[in-house]
């Protein structure tokens, strides 16, 4: 594993998801296999306290990361750090703060939306370092 990097395991991220309802839960899996679908190498970095996770090219939260996901009791917010500043031609994106906007997933079918999909891959290449050439994710 690169120096300074962090990576999490799959407890880690499941451990978030306690207490919260099996659609729910799937919705968050759903949503963490897209990303890792989307860059294999993200840096996914669980924040136990706050019950979210960040994925990046690095550990920091707002310069090194594309997407959060943050499970709720009745949805998954996948967040985007710069979300304010992508095209969003399906109007996916929700919010009104000066840079954060967020999609909120209900099912596995919302995950699946190819806007999505093409969000993400945008946030990658927008104000994120490339990723570190090699990451072991373990899982």
């Amino acid at each position: 594993m690169a120096e300074g990097i962090i990576t999490t395991d799959d407890a880690e991220f499941r451990g978030i998801l306690e207490g919260r309802s099996a659609d729910v839960a799937a919705v968050a899996l759903a949503a963490r296999r897209l990303v890792f679908d989307v860059l294999p190498q993200s840096v996914e970095v669980v924040w136990p306290t706050q019950r979210t996770s960040g994925y990046g090219t690095g550990p920091r939260k707002m310069s090194d990361q594309f997407a959060w996901i943050l499970p709720a009791a009745r949805h998954v917010a996948m967040a985007f750090p710069y979300g304010a500043e992508l095209d969003d031609p399906s109007g996916l994106l929700q919010g009104t703060g000066a840079r954060i906007r967020n999609v909120r997933l209900a099912t596995p079918d919302d995950v699946a939306r190819p806007e999505l999909r093409r969000l993400l891959e945008a946030a990658i290449g927008h104000r994120v370092p490339p990723p570190p050439a090699e990451v072991t994710v373990r899982s």
